[in-house]
């Protein structure tokens, strides 16, 4: 199958190829992951994924821009007026083409669609912005707070481990590299993440080749049971956590009110 813009996202190009949304999908919940595939599960369409995507094609081109405020009406009131979110997104936007050092960054081929063949199955990827000239790849990212701390349930992470960009990151780098010159070096991952504060904050982070071996070495491991689940050799397990387990969720039994604080 060719991925094109047009069918990059569809249920048939997410059952021949892998990706780094989809592999954090089954990490999350096998579950959902495969009624994702199935095409019988869809997120909730969440107001702030709108608006990093509001972004995304305003740094894209103005053609991507006027399409996407076209085809999402939402994001307006009824009296046709952007909604608060993407009034401030308007500032996210601004504070970004601003800054000369942004803008050398988003230099090179927007959206960029590449495909390779790592750790027994096709991984497809869409890259925000490719300059392989100039030796990197930016991402864009929209966030609460870049200095924002998470909880993983051990220790205080930055948003960059809490959503598995850095996952992203390195498999993106594998990607470009495999289906391009296998003798190059790895493209520099650079991230550029700006913040939905009332005065958006932002940074370009890169990532360093360590990083981009030690999460391919994770993926590696992880891969092998995912396939089987994917393609139906193992059951799949449900977290009996998110909006997909909820939904399917029967009761059997009570519960005692101590027993409502297991887990955390």
């Amino acid at each position: 199958m060719e991925l094109t813009p047009e069918n990059y996202y569809s249920n048939e190009a997410n059952k021949e190829y892998m990706s780094v949304s989809q592999y954090k999908d089954f990490l999350k919940c096998e579950a959902a992951a495969l009624a994702k595939i199935d095409g019988t599960y869809k997120d909730i369409k969440r107001e702030a994924l709108l608006v990093g995507s509001y972004v995304h094609s305003a740094l894209e081109s103005e053609e991507a821009y006027d399409a996407f405020r076209r085809d999402n009406p939402e994001i307006y009131t009824v009296k046709k007026e952007l909604k608060a979110p993407f009034r401030a997104a308007n500032n996210m936007i601004e504070s970004i083409l601003q800054d000369d050092l942004c803008n050398t960054v988003l230099e090179g081929e927007k959206e960029v669609i590449l495909t390779a063949d790592i750790f027994g199955t096709m991984w497809k990827a869409k890259i925000d912005v490719l300059s392989r000239e100039n030796g990197r790849f930016t991402d864009i990212k929209t966030v609460k707070g870049i200095r924002e701390k998470y909880w993983n349930g051990s220790k205080y992470v930055s948003f960059i481990q809490a959503y598995q960009y850095d996952v992203q990151m390195a498999m993106y780098a594998e990607i470009e590299r495999v289906s391009g010159d296998l003798s190059f070096e790895y493209l520099e991952p650079t991230l550029l993440a700006v913040s939905k504060e009332e005065v958006p904050d932002k940074e370009i982070i890169w990532f360093d080749e360590a990083l981009i071996h030690e999460k391919l070495s994770e993926i590696e491991h992880n891969m092998p049971h995912i396939l089987n689940v994917k393609f139906g050799n193992v059951p799949a397990t449900g977290c009996g956590k998110c909006n997909y387990c909820k939904s399917k969720k029967k009761l059997s039994s009570m519960t005692h009110y101590l027993d409502l604080l297991e887990g955390l």
